[in-house]
């Protein structure tokens, strides 16, 4: 009774870590947890697409992911040099408090 998993349930699971990475970004006030919660969002993308590309024997899905990858990685360099010169200023992660660092 070995079922093989299917394009049905990647994309299932794929849905549903981008709908909690969606209402993480809605709900929360905490970039950290929203920064979190983007990137949630981005590797469920990532998930259809590799799965697509799988079942339809197609490599395009996987070279975009490689790309989409290579994005994540300068996203996480900006990001985090953004949330830390915030938290540095106002000793908070608050998204009320972006607009302190405006010049």
């Amino acid at each position: 009774m070995n079922h093989p998993v299917g394009l049905q349930e990647y994309l299932i699971v794929s849905a549903a870590l981008f709908c909690l990475g969606l209402f993480g970004v809605i709900s929360r006030r905490n970039l950290f947890v929203i920064y979190m919660c983007l990137e949630l969002m981005l590797n469920a993308a990532n998930l259809a697409l590799v799965a697509l590309s799988r079942f339809t024997n197609n490599l395009n899905g996987q070279v975009m992911v490689l790309f989409i990858i290579t994005v994540a990685a300068a996203e996480v360099a900006v990001g985090l040099a953004l949330i830390v010169a915030l938290y540095r200023k106002r000793q908070t992660a608050h998204t009320e408090d972006l607009a302190s660092l405006k010049l």
